[in-house]
């Protein structure tokens, strides 16, 4: 049993940490991800993810400087933190109950997956409100701080924090398609190599390929949802009482608007911010891991 603890403790420790410093580091690429995605028109400049990437990070600098790409740094902070380490604590527990119960046995594709999706549900009490405010500070256009968005909010008698919860419904597939497909090649890679960790550019390297695959598949839901989170605001920031949308009828109308597109819209600064959040947050994870449970085993 002290070794399972130990096994548990190094991955929340390391998914913690790894979690927070990624989120930070590329938080102004969220930033542009966040308002590109939010946009909610047909302008031209939506049209080439390219195009409107670029024009959505020049507004943002107008607006705000080198400043406006880091507003909101803390709470998105948090949320990674928080998010990563109930995750791998759900993750790495089905995990050693799998492993009891088949006495030893590799876990399936599908079993992995299974565990992702519930792991993914057991953080989203916690981190969905705190993903709600943090996308309602990286999306104001108004000249006020931090502060100011956040009091608004938590005054606010409309706020709803759970209002995205039904894009989750397969939203949840993404980190369990992610961390499936990461796990999987792991696997079979340090079997091959004789190895019982990855080197750090292998992590970087596999954690780049299992996030673009879980990105491009779950990507429509994450707009939906940003979408949702937004539906209360007025182009002045004023949250009003309006008929709430669901994700499938923001899913059809973004369809409808412009097809692939419209679901697609915010894609290229997602796959840039995700992509390499992933891979440095795995990297950082199995470097923090690895030293954790060093620490425990010397201990013991």
């Amino acid at each position: 049993m002290p070794a399972r603890n130990e096994s548990i403790a190094s991955e929340v420790v390391a998914a913690a940490l790894a979690g927070a410093i990624s989120a930070t580091v590329l938080y102004p690429l969220e930033i542009v991800k966040t308002n590109l995605v939010a946009k909610d028109d047909s302008s031209a400049e939506d049209k080439d993810d390219n195009n409107g990437m670029i024009a959505t990070a020049q507004a943002l600098y107008k607006e705000g400087g080198v400043a406006r790409f880091f507003r909101g740094v803390q709470f998105s902070a948090v949320q990674s933190s928080v998010e990563k380490a109930l995750y791998f604590f759900s993750y790495t527990c089905l995990k050693q109950v799998h492993s009891t119960f088949s006495g030893g046995a590799n876990m399936s594709t599908l079993t992995n997956l299974i565990f992702g999706y519930a792991a993914e549900w057991s953080h989203l009490p916690v981190t969905l409100p705190i993903d709600s405010i943090t996308t309602a500070i990286q999306t104001s256009s108004k000249g006020d701080g931090t502060f100011q968005v956040l009091m608004a909010m938590l005054s606010s008698k409309n706020q709803k924090y759970y209002n995205a919860i039904s894009a989750y419904y397969l939203l949840c597939l993404k980190p369990a398609l992610q961390y499936t497909v990461y796990e999987q090649v792991k696997t079979v890679w340090l079997r091959s190599k004789s190895r019982k960790a990855l080197t750090a550019v292998e992590a970087f390297a596999l954690g780049m390929v299992a996030r673009t695959v879980a990105t491009i598949l779950a990507f429509p839901f994450l707009r939906a949802k940003v979408l949702l989170q937004t539906q209360h605001r007025q182009h002045n920031d004023t949250i009003v009482d309006t008929p709430p949308k669901t994700t499938t009828r923001i899913l059809n109308e973004q369809w409808n608007r412009a097809g692939l597109a419209g679901l697609y819209q915010g894609l290229s600064p997602e796959l840039a911010r995700g992509v390499l959040s992933a891979a440095l947050m795995l990297m950082i994870k199995e470097r923090i891991a690895e030293k954790v449970q060093h620490a425990f085993s010397t201990k013991s």
